[in-house]
């Protein structure tokens, strides 16, 4: 059980790796350990000993992870290396979609787990073995809340949000957006047909974390990506 908000992760948690459509199931045994600070860093120091460059991307569920990713990957991986660790509670269904747009994908079934942690990242990290001064993305459990509560050694977190969300979700779920290192404001394609005051969202996210890049883009239509690509760059 998970010491920070009482859920199941870790227990029975399921790793499987995707390659050219084809999967292997691994069962893990683990808890989520005490000790996630200290394995975070040993994550950190394996990925910084390789070149490997990994963010861990957060959002609710359905602000669009997947669909940006897929992009990203699609528009990128021709230049470099691109792996994701695929974080849900069940399916493939994300996997197979960043698979199918070319990134070498390995999926972390987390059950009643709201959350990634170290320890699973590790695992997946070990599955995966990226190449060498490669790009990887943590695709994390739909979640504002535990996801930011835990390191797992990347070297940045991305925060997405939709404008279908409300402009004062930073407020809301401060811990998320303080520790974030770029936001996403994802479905600007939208802004006509919804409520959303773009302004008041950037001044709620900038009052919590004064540095923090904002970025207006579409996954779907494909606003904004350029700033995104350009961000990566120099994670």
């Amino acid at each position: 059980m998970c010491e920070t908000c009482g859920c199941d992760a870790g227990d029975g948690v399921r790793l499987t790796t995707l390659d050219h459509g084809h999967g292997h199931v691994v069962t893990l045994d683990q808890k989520v350990l005490a000790r996630n600070d200290d394995l975070a860093g040993r994550n950190r120091a394996w990925l910084a000993e390789r070149g490997v460059t990994a963010l861990n991307v957060m959002s609710s569920p359905g602000s669009g992870k997947t669909t940006l990713l897929e992009r990203t990957v699609a528009d990128l991986s021709p230049e470099r290396p691109i792996s994701v660790i695929e974080g849900d509670q069940e399916t493939l269904l994300d996997a197979r979609r960043l698979t199918a747009a070319g990134a070498r994908t390995v999926q972390v079934n987390t059950g009643a787990g709201c959350h990634l942690d170290a320890a699973m990242v590790a695992d997946a990290l070990a599955a995966l073995s990226p190449p060498d001064g490669s790009t990887v993305f943590v695709e994390n459990v739909g979640n504002l809340v535990c996801p930011a509560l835990f390191d797992l050694g990347e070297r940045a977190r991305v925060v997405l949000m939709s404008v279908t969300e409300g402009a004062d979700k930073p407020l809301k779920y401060p811990h998320m957006f303080r520790g974030a290192d770029v936001l996403l404001l994802n479905k600007v394609d939208l802004l006509p047909y919804v409520d959303f005051d773009m302004d008041a969202c950037r001044s709620a996210a900038h009052r919590l974390c004064p540095g923090l890049t904002v970025l207006p883009v579409s996954a779907t239509r494909g606003d904004g990506l350029g700033a995104w690509y350009d961000w990566l760059a120099e994670a």
